[in-house]
């Protein structure tokens, strides 16, 4: 196929992607109170009522919460289950990686019913302990395949020079494979931090009342009354994207710049 017919199947592709996006960010500046074209006039007022209305302040900060205990419990485990599974001794290891990676593949409403009686069983049912592990549950992978990469690339020979030098295990870890994994442990984790604040199925099922997310929040907007302040929120969402992206973007160039 020639360059510029590839180029030009590449342009539309993206702008079929972006399109609706496209379409959506200006009305989060209407003064209207419909989501609807043409605008009348351009205005702030509905990011003013995302931090000015009570159930949107406490939305974000049931995000907040959430999304930082969940990217915390879902990196910490990702990286000691990166760590194990890089052995490469460890019997049924790819049977392990798999089940680390189910919660990508698993439809969400499974895993919502299933934590849901699992939660109610524990007592944690409807708290902000319970959303935060459902949301590491499905966070995790990401931190798995991002630290797993990372390891990857690390040369065994130096950890090994370490120990020969007598270090310990922990300080082998500590002084040498988790600095040089750090690009891949962030990555994980501003990923973890990202899965947490988009999901909203499992959500509905393990929160309760006090724990309405901003993704819920618009969610439960939309079903009730559509608003731009939906769009404003959206909006929100897809400046915070691209900021990961971009976010992630640096790590990896500046991954390999380290190393050396």
């Amino acid at each position: 196929m020639p360059a510029p017919i590839r180029l030009l199947f590449a342009v539309a592709v993206v702008v079929f992607l972006i399109a609706p996006l496209i379409a959506i960010l200006p009305l989060a500046f209407t003064s209207s109170v419909f989501l609807s074209y043409p605008i009348p006039a351009f205005t702030t007022r509905w990011f003013d009522e995302l931090v000015t209305a009570a159930a949107w302040q406490r939305s974000i900060v049931n995000s907040l919460i959430i999304g930082g205990g969940a990217t915390l419990l879902a990196t910490v485990l990702g990286t000691a289950a990166s760590l194990g599974l890089r052995n490469r001794h460890l019997p049924l290891a790819g049977v392990a990686r798999t089940l680390f990676l189910l919660p990508m593949v698993v439809p969400a409403v499974v895993l919502g019913v299933g934590m849901q009686v699992l939660f109610v069983r524990l007592g944690i049912a409807s708290s902000y302990i319970g959303v935060i592990i459902a949301h590491a549950v499905v966070a995790m992978p990401f931190v798995v395949v991002s630290v797993t990469g990372a390891l990857s690339g690390i040369d065994r020979r130096v950890e090994r020079a370490a120990q020969s030098l007598g270090a310990t295990p922990l300080t082998v870890f500590r002084r040498v494979t988790l600095p040089l994994a750090l690009p891949g442990v962030l990555s994980g984790a501003v990923l973890a931090f990202a899965t947490s604040l988009d999901e909203v199925v499992l959500t509905l099922f393990v929160a309760g009342p006090n724990q309405r997310t901003l993704a819920r929040q618009m969610f439960s907007t939309i079903r009730e009354n559509i608003s731009p302040a939906i769009a404003a929120a959206a909006f929100l969402f897809i400046v915070g994207t691209v900021a990961v992206a971009l976010i992630l973007f640096l790590m990896k160039r500046r991954g390999p710049a380290a190393a050396r």
